[in-house]
C-alpha cells in the first residue's frame, strides 16, 4: 500500500494537530490572535516544505516555539522604542475573563496568572503536556534530553502549586 499524497497528510494533520496547537500558544502568550496567527504560519511553513517531517507533531510545535520566540523579540524591541521614544513603558493590560463574577472566570485568571510567574520553559512544559504532547515530542520541542523530560515537568508542576497557592493566599 502506498503512502498518502502530501495533500492529504497535510489535511490530516492539519486537522488533528491545529486545535491542539493553537490551545497550546493561547495559553502560553495569553493572545488569542497571535496564537492563532502563529498556528497559521506553522501550516504555510509545513506546506512551502512539501513534505511531511518524521514526526509531525514535534516539527510544528518547534517551529510554533520559534515563531513565538521571535514576535516575542520584536515586540521587547519595541517596548524598549517606546520607551526610549516616551521615557515610560505602560503595564500589559491584565487578560480579561468573560464573566468576572464567576468562580470559573476567577479560577482561570488565577491559573493564567501563576503561569505567567513561571519560567518560560516551566510554562511550555506544563502547556504542552496538558495538550496531550508526549514526552519525546516535549523534548524535541524544547531541545532538551527526553530522559529529563518527567523530571522538569515534576518540578515545573510544583513551582505551579506554589505560585497558584500564594496567588490564593492562605487557606484556613
Amino acid at each position: 500500500m502506498s503512502e498518502p499524497s502530501f495533500e492529504v497528510a497535510f489535511a490530516a494533520v492539519f486537522a488533528d494537530r491545529s486545535a491542539p496547537l493553537y490551545r497550546y500558544l493561547s495559553g502560553l502568550s495569553g493572545d488569542p490572535a497571535l496564537a492563532q496567527d502563529i498556528v497559521q504560519e506553522c501550516f504555510v511553513k509545513l506546506y512551502q516544505r512539501g513534505r511531511m517531517p518524521d514526526d509531525p507533531r514535534a516539527w510544528l510545535v518547534t517551529v510554533a516555539n520559534n515563531l513565538w520566540r521571535d514576535d516575542r523579540r520584536r515586540e521587547s524591541r519595541r517596548a524598549r522604542l517606546l520607551l526610549h521614544k516616551s521615557g515610560e513603558l505602560s503595564a500589559p493590560d491584565e487578560p480579561a475573563s468573560a464573566d468576572a463574577g464567576t468562580l470559573a472566570a476567577e479560577r482561570i485568571a488565577a491559573v493564567r496568572q501563576a503561569l505567567a510567574k513561571l519560567p518560560e520553559r516551566d510554562r511550555q512544559l506544563l502547556l504542552l503536556r496538558h495538550e496531550g504532547f508526549a514526552y519525546r515530542e516535549i523534548a524535541a520541542a524544547l531541545n532538551v534530553a527526553p530522559g529529563g523530560i518527567g523530571t522538569m515537568l515534576a518540578r515545573a508542576s510544583a513551582a505551579f502549586r506554589e505560585v497558584y497557592r500564594e496567588l490564593d493566599g492562605p487557606s484556613d
